[in-house]
């Protein structure tokens, strides 16, 4: 892409943009780096003000310690993607107040980088597509875990469920879906997505492929005939999550109970350690919710746990 025209760009030094950049579940059980559900709740709060001065300044507001310097910070990363696209000496100064844990499998990562780019294209004149706006922010994914993936990425900013066919080109397409409440429990133990994906299989058995190929279908199906019974039956992973809930104590049982108790279904949140429920009502939703606060309490271990639905607004900005 060339960089974007700077005399069309109608911009004012000073001016800030505040976005509350929602927590998101990526993979959706089965679909492996390409399917996303972005959530109410919880969200980021970051704010950007433009500056002419060039160069990024970034402020965390918050207990995490994250880096600072753009160049090791995953929001600074996905802006300076974009500012090379920009002509034009701008520059950006950013304020990060984290609510959703890093290494919670809930799109931390994904909720910094996608949350300042948009932040950035609203001060800019929203010169950029959200597509663009995904490719910028996938360098911050790639910091984060050192492959660019876009399934936390691209809900954050579309919206909903989002697919993504492809990464290279980018080719994603929003998801209709029926109404759907989502029970979460994040277990406050650290899982990393680079740790979580240097323990999957390097190779799948056939017969294993075409099984997880069918579910992707009947899910993506089951979202759009809004057929919940069809969704229910299609949240099944036979090669990823065999693996990576090895790392999850507890999971089995939250995931067996919760099914039970009437969950439509769910699995595990990105590369976890957070786990999600999908449930047709609000009633099941806090049922699940009370069992995973169970589990975790009956292990002695300090956990979160969320009663939401599903974003469809995806970043909120607003001038401030």
């Amino acid at each position: 892409m060339q960089k974007a025209d700077h005399e069309n760009i109608s911009v004012k030094s000073g001016q800030t943009i505040q976005v509350f950049a929602p927590a998101t579940i990526a993979n959706l059980v089965c679909g492996f780096d390409i399917l996303g559900m972005a959530l109410n709740n919880p969200h980021d709060v970051m704010k950007l003000t433009l500056s002419n001065q060039p160069g990024i300044r970034i402020v965390h507001n918050d207990t995490y310690n994250l880096p600072t310097t753009p160049e090791q910070n995953v929001a600074g990363v996905a802006l300076l993607d974009l500012l090379y696209e920009v002509k034009g000496e701008y520059g950006f100064d950013l304020i990060i107040e984290k609510h959703i844990k890093p290494g919670s499998g809930l799109g931390s990562s994904a909720a910094s980088a996608a949350g300042a780019v948009v932040a950035a294209n609203k001060l800019l004149g929203n010169i950029f597509s959200n597509e663009d706006l995904v490719r910028f922010a996938m360098a911050g994914e790639k910091l984060a875990s050192g492959v660019k993936h876009a399934d936390n990425i691209s809900p954050g900013i579309y919206g909903g469920i989002t697919l993504i066919r492809s990464i290279f080109p980018l080719d994603i397409i929003s998801l209709p879906a029926p109404p759907l409440f989502v029970a979460v429990v994040h277990p406050q133990i650290e899982v990393k997505t680079s740790d979580a994906r240097e323990i999957l299989r390097k190779e799948v058995a056939l017969k294993d492929a075409i099984k997880q190929w069918g579910n992707i279908a009947g899910l993506v199906a089951g979202f759009m005939k809004k057929d919940y019974g069809l969704i229910s039956r299609s949240l099944e992973d036979v090669i990823i999550e065999p693996v990576r809930s090895m790392l999850i104590p507890g999971f089995d049982e939250v995931k067996q109970k919760s099914m039970y108790a009437g969950a439509l279904g769910g699995g595990i949140s990105g590369s976890g350690p957070s786990i999600f429920m999908l449930c047709e009502n609000e009633e099941t939703a806090l049922t699940v919710e009370k069992i995973m606060k169970s589990i975790y309490e009956g292990m002695h271990l300090k956990n979160y746990t969320y009663v939401t639905t599903i974003n469809h607004e995806g970043i909120k900005a607003v001038m401030v």
